[in-house]
């Protein structure tokens, strides 16, 4: 069983859209509870505040602040496993410390178990029911429908969303070949064929817009903290941009499935280089506008998503998805006639390979794809997908329950023994 996130748009009237704005504050507030009753624990006493301290005191919570009983235990939990999640990443050196959440910037909150909620739909549109609140009309498809194993509610962009995570078994028919791949800023996608897929730039073809818009929002009066309202023009602009700026995800997100569906349907094993995205994009030292244009053309044809979803629909179709060592290959110097290196600046889009009795002469992101393809057939199948994916500990809902009842065998093994030993020593 594998497990994939549907996302469907929720369409509340108006009694119910004040109370999911009601839950959604009510939510915020705990987090943010949660976070200060860990700062000020450390801080003045020296004590650090476990997520089963918090867990096991929403009771007490509840007594004191009635309203947060409609919003489910189970809901709650996963509030404050929020902020357990942000302290362990900060541990871990991956994020800055936790800081307190305003209303605005709160995305929603999620129903990790099945209790609190329920999908009265097949796949295709249909209706959320929520605990406390009714049937909300939901529009959406999901290709593989399964079983509804956790629900999270959120409101971006001024709209209501419902993300269900659906355990399924998905199937996909893959073609029968083997092909090499290489992403580029310029050209998004080139095939190992000789096929080159163009990258549509919809940031560049919005800027303008945007740009507009922005001149105009400075004009307006601005919110300042605690001492002056933003201006309800300043605020139809803000909004106007939010729209501008969510057609250009929108539009970027549907174009990374498709060319990942067409060479899916053609091939089975597709092979690219390993790309340090996260590096790649990376600020300079010093302000560069160059190196910024740089990250967003990279940011904006959506690398890291096409390779997600190439991968995820490979393992659906019991594909491969193979990513060559950039540093020791070098695909991009290598040719893929001779196998020899001819060093290259990023103006040479022509590769011409140095070895005067090879004289290959190819595009440099065509024949960087055919020796990704070339590395690919000398590997064996048996080595793809390198490593197995092993459990780890991150200190999810369903480890905890794990956890939780694993302490509770062992107290009744003890127990058990404890009582033995006095019957026997009476």
């Amino acid at each position: 069983m594998q497990t994939r996130r549907i996302t469907g748009r929720l369409y509340p009237n108006r009694h119910q859209e004040s109370k999911l704005f009601e839950w959604r504050r009510l939510h915020c507030y705990l987090y943010n509870a949660a976070l200060s009753n860990r700062k000020t624990q450390y801080q003045q006493l020296g004590h650090s505040v476990s997520y089963f301290e918090q867990q096991n005191s929403l009771p007490e919570f509840k007594e004191v602040w009635p309203k947060f009983k409609e919003l489910g235990s189970h809901a709650l939990q996963a509030t404050l496993k929020r902020v357990d999640f942000a302290y362990q990443r900060f541990f871990k050196g991956l994020a800055k410390y936790p800081k307190f959440k305003s209303i605005r910037h709160y995305s929603g909150w999620t129903y990790p178990c099945p209790s609190g909620w329920k999908a009265e739909t097949d796949g295709k549109n249909g209706y959320l029911k929520l605990s406390n609140l009714g049937r909300i009309q939901m529009r959406g498809q999901a290709r593989t429908w399964g079983n509804p194993t956790t629900c999270t509610i959120v409101y971006p962009q001024d709209k209501w969303y419902a993300s269900i995570t659906v355990a399924c078994e998905p199937k996909r028919e893959l073609g029968s070949g083997i092909v090499g791949m290489d992403l580029g800023c310029k050209v998004a996608i080139a095939l190992s064929t000789g096929e080159i897929i163009k990258a549509p730039q919809f940031l560049i073809q919005a800027q303008p817009k945007i740009r507009h818009l922005a001149k105009k929002l400075r004009r307006k009066r601005q919110p300042e903290k605690r001492k002056v309202k933003a201006d309800r023009r300043w605020l139809a602009t803000q909004k106007r941009i939010r729209k501008q700026k969510r057609k250009v995800a929108n539009q970027r997100q549907n174009w990374v499935h498709q060319p990942a569906t067409e060479i899916t349907c053609r091939h089975s094993i597709v092979a690219t280089e390993k790309l340090n995205l996260q590096g790649m994009t990376r600020k300079g030292k010093r302000q560069n506008k160059q190196k910024a244009g740089l990250n967003r053309s990279i940011l904006d044809v959506g690398m890291g998503m096409r390779r997600s979803a190439l991968k995820y629909k490979l393992v659906e179709g019991e594909g491969f998805f193979m990513e060559a060592p950039t540093q020791k290959l070098k695909p991009t110097q290598r040719c893929a006639k001779c196998w020899q290196l001819t060093p290259k600046t990023l103006s040479d889009r022509i590769h011409v390979c140095s070895n005067p009795e090879c004289g290959h002469r190819e595009d440099r992101d065509i024949n960087a794809a055919q020796v990704c393809e070339i590395w690919a057939r000398g590997q064996e199948l048996t080595s793809l997908d390198v490593e197995p994916s092993s459990a780890t500990d991150c200190g999810s809902m369903r480890q905890l329950g794990a956890r939780k009842r694993q302490k509770s065998r062992a107290s009744e093994v003890v127990h058990v023994v404890e009582s033995g030993h006095r019957e026997r020593n009476p």
